[in-house]
């Protein structure tokens, strides 16, 4: 087996340097102290930053349908290798004129999540019922396997 030991690394064309992207055989990086990642399962593979159901910027994003208030589909680019992909969201988590806290809730409830889209909702609780709300700065992103 050879090994080459380089300080740097240039792309001699353009600017992608590719690495062995065989699953089967998958690359490593270290990360922090001792510990490696998998680079291909290690990295964000979609993400959106909106405000008020309107995208600011985006990753791997298709396009962002305004379902309503409060209610929103976000359609992946390179889709997911199956339903098993985790979603983070995020919110600015300010409160609303009747002091409820912002956020969005997560799934819709009604639309069952797929490697293509997932649909969401914004909005707040209050003691009766969850308040549809198209909120001020708001993220989503998702981890797992593309297809």
């Amino acid at each position: 087996m050879s090994r080459v030991v380089v300080n740097e690394i240039e792309a001699k064309v353009g600017n992608d340097v590719k690495f062995n992207s065989n699953i089967a055989n998958p690359t490593t990086v270290k990360g922090e102290g001792t510990a490696t990642t998998n680079l291909q399962q290690g990295l964000v593979k979609y993400w959106v930053f909106f405000r008020n159901m309107s995208i600011l910027d985006s990753f791997n994003s298709a396009s962002f349908t305004d379902n309503g208030t409060g209610d929103a589909t976000l359609t992946i680019t390179n889709v997911m290798g199956n339903i098993n992909y985790g979603v983070n969201h995020g919110a600015d988590g300010g409160a609303g004129t009747d002091g409820s806290i912002r956020y969005i809730e997560g799934m819709d409830g009604t639309t069952a999540k797929t490697a293509t889209a997932y649909r969401t909702r914004c909005g707040y609780f209050t003691a009766d019922a969850f308040v549809k709300f198209d909120d001020g700065d708001n993220t989503a992103s998702f981890v797992g396997d593309l297809a």
